[in-house]
């Protein structure tokens, strides 16, 4: 078993990590770490839980340490669900001090030695941990990308069989993305708010890096343009997107492109049984209905028609945040990197 720690492990996406990780085959959950005011109390009395799956009781009488290096040197590897203004050097000195680092953080993931993987997507850019490696970094840090972005780029992914050059994006996105307490209801109920701060500039720059092409040393953009329009929606949870793609091939052969994806790899943990749902129905996906298939790690494609346009849809809280750290922590750790 690999000993881990969660950071931060009392915000939305700090439960979120610990839902996932009760009783994982792999890795034992034994560090919890919060704020100084939470510090030195058992997780079961400082934690306010929130999500809409059971509370994991095992977990309760773990006692919260603070966010320092320190605190995890009993840890092979962390998941951070820091804020980023925290993540930005303290990941990096826990990663210096021998430590795996998986980040939900936005903080490394455009740094060029820093893997910002899916595992379905791009796996190969975990050797950009050697590269870290390489500087004289013990330990490393991976990142998974933005949530809107994730669910954008496993629904372009399939298309990479066919050619395009740019890609049109505008999200609906659940107020989830905002944290617990990010959106006053007056605010957000009865309303769309038709902007979130620096979200349209992560998926414009983030797609590119993932969807690049790794050399041995640094990771090449890819050679298409998006563009992202995005907008918070009164959903609690699943991040529902309309994209436009320029692929000239048949819609037919779209959907077989989409049916038949396979990820390049099995039996990972938290791996869902398919990781792109098709649905045929003209009005699927529907963050109500789909967001939780494949226990919230696959995302719904559907309306795909000519042009090309389709509707994309996945949960931002699980696929979106914390299960794609989980996921890529389980890829890591399968290729003998911890």
């Amino acid at each position: 078993m690999i000993d881990v720690g969660v950071l931060g492990a009392t915000g939305a996406v700090g439960q979120r990590f610990v839902q996932l990780l009760e009783d994982h085959p792999w890795f034992n959950l034994q560090t919890l770490t919060a704020s100084e005011r939470s510090a030195g109390k058992p997780y079961g009395r400082v934690v306010n839980w929130r999500l809409d799956a059971p509370y994991p009781d095992n977990v309760s009488d773990i006692v919260v340490t603070p966010t320092t290096v320190e605190s995890l040197k009993d840890c092979d590897l962390v998941f951070s669900a820091l804020p980023p203004e925290v993540a930005t050097s303290l990941e990096t000195e826990i990663a210096d001090a021998g430590i795996a680092v998986c980040s939900n953080a936005r903080s490394h993931r455009m740094d060029s030695d820093v893997p910002l993987v899916i595992p379905e997507v791009n796996p190969d850019h975990l050797g950009l941990i050697d590269v870290q490696r390489d500087r004289g970094r013990d330990g490393f840090i991976v990142t998974n990308p933005n949530c809107s972005t994730i669910v954008f780029v496993l629904a372009l992914a399939p298309l990479r069989a066919f050619e395009f050059h740019d890609a049109h994006v505008a999200t609906m996105q659940a107020i989830s993305g905002a944290g617990f307490a990010g959106i006053p209801a007056m605010e957000i109920y009865d309303n769309v708010v038709p902007y979130i701060g620096s979200e349209e500039e992560k998926m414009e720059t983030e797609t590119l890096k993932i969807m690049g092409k790794f050399d041995g040393s640094e990771v090449k953009p890819a050679p298409f343009r998006v563009s992202a329009s995005c907008h918070r929606v009164p959903v609690i949870d699943g991040h529902t997107m309309a994209v436009w793609v320029d692929v000239k091939e048949p819609v037919a052969e779209v959907k077989k492109a989409y049916a038949t994806f396979k990820p390049p790899f099995s039996n990972l943990p938290l791996q869902p049984a398919k990781t792109i749902e098709l649905f045929d129905q003209p009005d699927r996906p529907q963050p109500r209905l789909d967001r939780n298939r494949g226990r919230g790690m696959t995302v719904s494609v559907g309306r795909v028609r000519d042009g090309l346009r389709f509707v994309a849809l996945g949960h931002n809280t699980i696929r979106g945040a914390a299960g794609a750290s989980v996921l890529n922590a389980e890829l890591i750790h399968s290729r003998n990197y911890l």
